[in-house]
């Protein structure tokens, strides 16, 4: 009778698993860990005995000297040298929810120490930069200077001027994003390090104040980062977003009050957006305020958060293209396609939103409404896994565009350190021009492979030029692969889940 049984069983077993979105997958577990090697690359400041990336070396060691303020550490944003605080904040941010959400899977892949390095690495430093209650250092390095050098950090001769946000220069942007990336990762740390954790809320709640109390455009204080991170949204979204995620790390209810009271008037139940990054930041604090429906206690807020409901599903259906209207490009091959500069950066938050958002409607029972139409979370989870493996390889171009995962990948990053000969190897200074002729010219792979980073990614035609003068397709940056670590994290978990009952399957009969 078994005899007969298992051909019966293999074709159930290929049918119940071709239905579900995870055939021909990709190796999210070797992803996960090549995206958390990535922070390491980016950090400045001195190296750690533990750092895996062994042909970087210490920089970046007087910053802060000439304001007489300790500015040691952070991330570096993408291929220069600059500490940009603006998108910094938002790397952690986005590392810590990530982690927050799929700590089990990203645990159950070995990495979970990483990942609260790579946290840690960011708000060690935002401790640093936060040197009075209202004093937030928010840039050191002007890109101007920095961009007319080629040169490894371990040897940088340009300007290293830290630039602050206070009372009478405020910045209400970065205040608020440094406040929401505190708060999550308070989150993160509340079990293994509860002083860490106290410690890191104390800040947040300081900067929230601080950034609301003194409201005003961070470029505008800060205009050494105009040209390179402009707040175009202004800093309603980053006051609303700060907001909401001290609500989740304190349970404080006048933090959901100011979300809600400033609903209207910030935008949060007004702006329709479909896009997500450092600088928009609604449809995130939209997805986050919509979930709190889940818990009773909110149902007395839900005429505000139903409106921000429905700006959250509009987020949603847009990168689905169900929206009645605004949606999101999407290029032949299926990428969601925003812009041209640095696209990837977009399609690694919506995965992220559509993949946190797939959970809560499978949690809470529910169904995404469309335009005249409803989709259930496997449809949202499936498309967002489609974007994650058109990243990985599964593109008209057969590149993964997360650098040293798969058999292809850019080898010409548009990147200083990578481009350039380690200085473990050569501690032989390499001058600014030196490093345009000698280094930056050469028509030969980077010498070093920059694992983990996300690039800028194709074109709207799906057309790729592995060149390192390509900056807006070959750059890299710390935002485009902090949400990966999450939904990565998830990815592995679903494989695991769905080879184990695969497994359990098989053995039962």
């Amino acid at each position: 009778m078994k005899k007969k049984c298992f051909p019966l069983l293999s074709i159930f077993v290929f049918f119940f698993f071709a239905v579900i979105p995870f055939s021909n997958s990709f190796d999210y577990r070797q992803a996960l860990s090549d995206s958390l090697l990535y922070f390491e690359t980016q950090r400045s400041g001195r190296l750690p005995y533990n750092q895996r990336v062994t042909w970087r070396h210490h920089s970046g060691l007087t910053d802060g000297l000439e304001q007489g303020v300790d500015l040691v550490g952070g991330y570096y944003d993408a291929g220069d040298n600059v500490k940009f605080g603006l998108p910094m904040a938002f790397t952690v941010t986005m590392l810590s929810w990530g982690v927050m959400e799929y700590g089990e899977y990203i645990a159950g892949a070995g990495e979970y120490g990483h990942a609260l390095e790579a946290i840690k690495w960011g708000t060690d430093y935002f401790i640093k930069a936060h040197t009075q209650p209202n004093v937030l250092w928010a840039q050191v390095g002007d890109g101007d200077t920095d961009h007319y050098c080629w040169q490894r950090p371990e040897d940088m001769t340009t300007s290293r001027q830290a630039y602050k946000i206070d009372e009478k220069n405020p910045g209400s942007e970065v205040a608020g994003e440094t406040a929401a990336a505190m708060a999550a990762a308070s989150m993160v740390f509340s079990k293994t390090n509860p002083h860490y954790s106290q410690l890191l809320l104390h800040h947040a709640q300081q900067l929230f104040e601080f950034g609301d109390k003194y409201r005003g455009k961070y470029d505008k204080s800060v205009g050494a980062a105009r040209r390179y991170y402009p707040s175009v949204s202004g800093y309603h979204d980053e006051l609303l977003w700060a907001a909401l995620w001290l609500y989740k790390a304190t349970d404080n209810q006048s933090y959901l009050n100011y979300a809600l009271q400033n609903a209207l008037s910030f935008g949060g139940i007004t702006w329709a957006i479909s896009e997500f990054s450092w600088d928009v930041k609604y449809a995130g604090l939209q997805i986050i305020a919509s979930m709190l429906l889940r818990e009773e206690k909110h149902k007395v807020h839900k005429p505000t958060l139903d409106q921000y409901l429905s700006k959250a599903e509009h987020y949603i259906c847009a990168c689905l293209n169900k929206n009645n209207g605004t949606n999101v490009d999407r290029t032949p091959g299926g990428l969601l396609y925003t812009r041209q500069w640095n696209n990837m950066q977009y399609v690694s938050n919506a995965a992220f939103l559509l993949i946190v958002y797939s959970d809560h409607l499978r949690q809470s029972n529910q169904q995404l409404n469309c335009h005249e139409q409803s989709m259930g979370p496997d449809e949202i989870l499936s498309f967002a896994k489609s974007q994650v493996d058109y990243i990985l390889g599964s593109n008209p171009m057969a590149t993964s565009y997360l650098v040293g995962h798969g058999p292809k990948y850019p080898t010409r990053v548009h990147h200083r350190s990578a481009s350039t000969e380690s200085y473990k190897h050569n501690k032989g200074f390499i001058g600014c021009t030196q490093g345009y002729d000698s280094w930056y010219a050469r028509p030969h792979p980077n010498p070093h492979v920059l694992i983990g980073a996300l690039v800028g990614g194709p074109d709207k035609n799906d057309r790729f030029k592995d060149e390192r003068g390509n900056y807006v397709q070959t750059e890299a940056c710390t935002y485009n692969t902090a949400p990966l670590v999450g939904v990565f994290g998830k990815l592995h978990g679903l494989e695991n889940a769905k080879f184990s009952s695969k497994a359990s399957l098989v053995s039962s009969w």
